[in-house]
């Protein structure tokens, strides 16, 4: 089973979005904003994609600066847990495929799980 945790707002979303479709699947289509995903959901994505807890934060948003969460004594627990509160923290598009999890940003990354 596949998924895109996607923000149809975001054009990289968007554009991730229809190559899953034209490479042949039909994602379960999580509008993360609206459902989040739990703390150990986005944990999973984000340590089967590769990354770190920082690395797969929207450091943009005003609420990154706002709350704080440039402050580098942060755990990984509370940067998780403002993510899942303020979804819009969260990088986008996360991709799951049968090969592995990617933040798809840029788009062409998704081609490894393809």
């Amino acid at each position: 089973m596949s998924a895109i945790y996607h923000n149809p707002r975001c054009s990289t979303s968007r554009n991730a979005l229809e190559r899953l479709q034209q490479a042949g699947y039909e994602p379960q289509v999580i509008e993360y904003l609206k459902t989040p995903p739990d703390a150990g959901t986005l944990a999973e994505l984000i340590r089967d994609a590769g990354l770190s807890v920082r690395d797969a934060i929207r450091t943009k948003e005003p609420e990154y600066l706002e709350q704080g969460l440039d402050d580098p004594s942060l755990g990984d627990e509370v940067l998780l847990a403002k993510m899942v509160a303020t979804p819009v923290l969260i990088n986008r598009p996360f991709v799951r495929t049968e090969k592995g999890a990617r933040l798809c940003r840029p788009v062409s990354v998704l081609e490894d799980i393809l």
